[in-house]
């Protein structure tokens, strides 16, 4: 174990000779500056000299050094997975605890008031250690806090983090004091605090093992230290306390932490209140008015000299002391008490280069009270009559449409509020003011609250980008989200198609809590298990039912009426659209099913939905489980086989022995596609794509003939490729609305779980493959596309929508801050279509140094023609006007985003905020037009003008060379 001597953090006497003062058993102190016995002449005498037997402890508020503890160890191991539980619930093997006795763990240190509650420090972290034999840190943790700042309320919180495959989950939290709860010393030694993982927050030291209480009596010096005994006592201790620590039943733990050990204890004392008012800092005793101070004195003394050593008296104590000066002689003159009072004590407030004083605030980010006073009685006074009458002149609307203009997330100033509260009737009719008035309104405030939300019924219809931003988190009145929902109910399905994998975000702010609307309070999902409680008898009712209905849709009225209604409105506006539509409804299941592991109380809206779903709806879903189940059994057998070699022939055989059987009796509506229903496979066309993860390339058969081809992974976190997807999806339609169609090539992803999901499969080669087979994008064309009649050799539609694509992308790539673009995923089809693939890496996030802001590699502008052709001035022409359009509908893009900040997208998880203001950077919404498209033109001269993106797409080459 080794712990003796590691942590010996020994504070001598001569350390603390400025600071501290030690105490004898009597209560008297010693002072270095008043007394003639100084540290320096106590430490000159031996152990047996009066002074140093009269000096017993140190005190705390003396001890100006930073604390420390050191964790050492952790014993002990839990119930490991049986077998079966590995097959039945694989996501568990991924916590390495469950599967492994020495799993790794890191450790948080940090200390906080148990009496308050408030946090006193940042955490602090153990380094990663990969352990062997032992969970065995050795690390010391020195926290940004001081001895003299703790109290008997201050403890240790250390939290055991572990791993679940994709962040840091807690294993176990333990709380322990920093003084002793007996004696009020601060803690020294080894201490082992031992706690069972099956039961919460509840840990207990180990005070009764008396090899580590005489280890801890050697380390406090209270045992003689005879160097060539301990030399061979103290390993043998060491053993033992070691073993009588590792003999613990299963899923019992210790932890091992160390203390710094002090020559002399540390007793707890209460800081000393400093009389700050004695002298406040004024005109009178500034350090502006010191030559004034002195001027005055001169005239009143006749040596000047007297002030100058007075003052320098002065400087000599504490800049904040408040005690009297003594009598000071100095020579023939006497600078007395009351002559000092005159002075004053001199405060500095910085020299003319650094005049200003810096102190941290705590109340800097809260509300200044008196402001919010004048706020209120400025609102609570004024008549609302005169209100309604009151409009603002040219100079003050356009000071109104410069804050309603605002870019959402943008935080107003109380001058702005102030003036949109004030013409908040006059701004009825403007459809963007009412989000910047519900950002002016303090919704705490009952009266204020009562007049926006009576205001609200008779606003003009709002559009659909604030619809989004008012479901956001920062909503959470029940009115509020209610009135989005009225608005969202005007959207086609198509519409909320596109806005779907946001709005069931928005769910998850509204399920964890109760369903008022007495105040500001939130609202969710209550009394559900009626839900499950009723399936079975609803499934009764059905089927009686069907006897005299043929009617069998998702929509089932019946269970509708039967069902009671306690869901939010959100939520339930959403269940019954999916019901009503099985394209929206399939979708909106399975982004439910995706969110369901981060967000366990979506499982409440799953039953609601399912329960109410018809017999036939219900029969559909389940077809669907089982479909995506086989194709996951199907992956993970192929990817456990190590002979790549015969990898494509299991699937084959898999996808004939278990999926073809299956579609035989049961036909499969497609998640990933609804509008297709499957009814077999084509095992021969299916094969194993060369990756780590062996994803599977499957031919499919529609009902009708048609094939789908589609791809499933398992392993991957395919929700940052299905949002971005979605976002390009919503782009195009943005696009498409304006009467622009850049012939963007959109293809479907579907995460069915936090590890998995579906991607469909559009026939393409990339431009590595391309280059390395025609030498060129031109004659990959021809070769596919041949017009003799055009100069280009290419027919002319499939260049334009060559031009198009390649124009659409480009932006939309840059908005997105799409990285980590190669000649692998850059895709292009035969009939001229090109498009983006693996957004491993979006929102400015690129694995590889200088990233170009737009990827445009020089092949393209050669398959153009050059810069100086006309399908070039096309291609500009295009970016242009896509930029120009996407930024006109920027509130709508950034406020999707906003909504999911609080998702588990690797690239959000980041840096939420950061991720949001980027995409907002990219807008450049403070230009013009003109400024606009000035910028835009700079990018793709740098683009076209870069060198290293060249050189990076070379070194990628002959890296993948080297891989294959």
């Amino acid at each position: 174990m080794n712990v003796v001597g590691q942590f010996h953090d020994k504070v001598s006497l001569n350390d603390v000779e400025n600071s501290a003062s030690a105490t004898n058993g009597n209560g008297i102190k010693y002072d270095s500056d008043n007394e003639n016995i100084t540290w320096n002449e106590m430490n000159h005498y031996n152990n047996e000299s009066k002074y140093i037997n009269e000096v017993t402890f140190y005190v705390s508020q003396d001890l100006n050094i930073p604390f420390k503890v050191k964790l050492n160890s952790l014993e002990g191991f839990k119930t490991l997975l049986k077998p079966s539980e590995k097959i039945l619930h694989p996501e568990l093997c991924i916590i390495q605890s469950n599967v492994n006795t020495v799993s790794e763990l890191i450790a948080s240190v940090q200390i906080f008031n148990s009496d308050t509650e408030q946090i006193l420090t940042l955490p602090e972290f153990t380094p990663y250690i990969q352990f062997q034999k032992q969970r065995k840190w050795d690390f010391t943790i020195s926290l940004p806090i001081l001895i003299n700042q703790l109290n008997l309320n201050s403890k240790l919180r250390i939290i055991l983090w572990e791993f679940n495959g994709y962040k840091k989950i807690p294993f176990y939290k333990i709380e322990t004091f920093v003084f002793d709860q007996k004696d009020n010393t601060l803690k020294r030694g080894l201490e082992a605090i031992k706690f069972d993982i099956t039961q919460k927050d509840h840990c207990s030291i180990i005070t009764d093992n008396k090899h580590l209480n005489n280890l801890n009596k050697y380390l406090r010096g209270e045992m003689k230290a005879v160097d060539w005994l301990d030399k061979v006592t103290l390993p043998l201790i060491e053993k033992q306390l070691f073993k009588s620590l590792r003999d613990l039943p299963k899923n019992t733990f210790v932890l091992n932490i160390e203390y710094p050990t002090y020559e002399l204890p540390v007793v707890y004392t209460d800081r000393l209140t400093v009389k700050t008012q004695n002298n406040p800092l004024s005109l009178a005793n500034s350090e502006l008015n010191s030559s004034m101070l002195q001027n005055n004195y001169k005239k009143n003394n006749t040596n000047g000299s007297n002030y100058n050593r007075a003052a320098s008296k002065i400087g000599s104590k504490n800049e904040y002391n408040t005690q009297s000066v003594n009598n000071t002689n100095t020579g023939n003159n006497t600078v007395n008490n009351n002559t000092m009072d005159t002075l004053g004590a001199k405060i500095s407030t910085g020299t003319p280069y650094k005049s200003t004083l810096k102190f941290y605030d705590p109340d800097q980010y809260n509300t200044d009270p008196i402001e919010e006073k004048y706020r209120r009685l400025e609102r609570t006074t004024k008549s609302t009559s005169l209100d309604r009458n009151l409009k603002p002149d040219a100079k003050k609307r356009d000071y109104l449409n410069k804050i309603i203009n605002y870019p959402p997330g943008t935080t107003l100033t109380a001058h702005e509020k102030g003036s949109i509260w004030k013409y908040r009737y006059f701004l009825v009719n403007n459809r963007k003011a009412l989000t910047k008035l519900l950002k002016s309104t303090n919704l705490n405030e009952e009266g204020e609250r009562t007049e926006v939300l009576d205001l609200m019924d008779s606003w003009v219809e709002i559009g659909i980008d604030d619809t989004i931003e008012l479901l956001g988190s920062e909503y959470k009145n029940i009115s509020i989200r209610a009135y989005a929902v009225n608005r969202l109910k005007k959207a086609t399905d198509k519409e909320l198609e596109l806005y779907l994998l946001q709005l069931v975000q928005a769910v998850c702010f509204e399920s964890l809590t109760t369903l008022t609307d007495e105040s500001n309070n939130e609202y969710s999902i209550v009394n559900i298990n009626s839900f499950k409680n009723n399936i079975s008898n609803q499934k009764k009712r059905e089927t009686e039912n069907n006897a005299h209905n043929n009617k069998n849709t998702l929509n089932s009225d019946s269970i509708l009426k039967d069902s009671e209604i306690v869901i939010s409105p959100l939520a339930e506006f959403l269940i019954r659209r999916a019901l009503k539509n099985l394209r929206l409804g399939t979708y909106f299941y399975w982004y439910l099913k995706a969110e369901l592991a981060d967000n366990p109380s979506l499982n409440n809206i799953i039953e609601s939905y399912y329960a109410r779903l018809s017999s036939e709806g219900r029969l559909t879903l389940d077809e669907q489980l089982k479909f995506i189940d086989i194709l996951r059994d199907c992956c993970i057998q192929v990817k456990k086989l190590k002979d790549s070699t015969k990898k494509n022939e299991l699937a084959q055989h898999l996808l004939s022995s278990k999926l073809r059987n299956h579609l035989k009796r049961h036909h499969v509506v497609l998640p990933l596609n609804p509008d297709i229903t499957v009814v077999d496979v084509d095992p021969e066309g299916s094969r194993v794509f060369k990756s780590s993860l062996s994803p599977l390339k499957i031919n499919l058969k529609g009902v009708h003939g048609e094939h789908y081809s589609m791809m499933f992974k398992v392993g991957d976190d395919l929700r940052q490729d299905q949002l971005i997807v979605q976002i390009i999806s919503l782009m195009n339609e943005l696009l498409k609305n304006e009467n622009v169609d850049l012939k963007l090539l959109t293809y479907k992803i579907l995460a069915t779980n936090s590890q998995e999901g579906a991607i469909e499969f559009i026939p393409n080669e990339t431009m590595a493959t391309i280059l390395s087979s025609y030498n060129g994008i031109r004659p990959y064309f021809k070769a596919h596309n041949f017009d003799a009649n055009e100069s280009s050799g290419v027919k002319q539609v499939v260049m334009d929508t060559f031009v198009k694509s390649c124009a659409g992308y480009s932006v939309i790539t840059y908005l997105l801050g799409v990285g980590d673009r190669h000649l692998d995923n850059l895709l292009i089809t035969p009939d001229g279509h090109f498009f983006h693939a693996d957004f491993g890496y979006v929102l400015g996030q690129d694995p590889k140094p200088f990233p170009p802001l737009m990827k445009l590699p020089p092949q393209i502008i050669e398959a153009f023609g050059g810069i100086e052709s006309a399908n070039f001035d096309k291609f500009r022409s295009y970016c242009f006007v896509a930029y120009s359009i996407l930024r006109r509908n920027a509130g709508l893009i950034l406020n999707l985003f906003e909504l999911m900040k609080t998702s588990n997208i690797p690239d959000i998880r980041i840096d939420p905020e950061g991720a949001v203001q980027k995409v907002k950077e990219r807008f450049n919404l403070d230009m013009s037009e003109e400024e606009a498209t000035i910028h835009f033109q700079t990018l793709i001269n740098d683009s076209v003008s870069a060198i290293l993106p060249i050189v990076i797409d070379h070194l990628h080459n002959l890296a993948q060379y080297w891989r294959a």
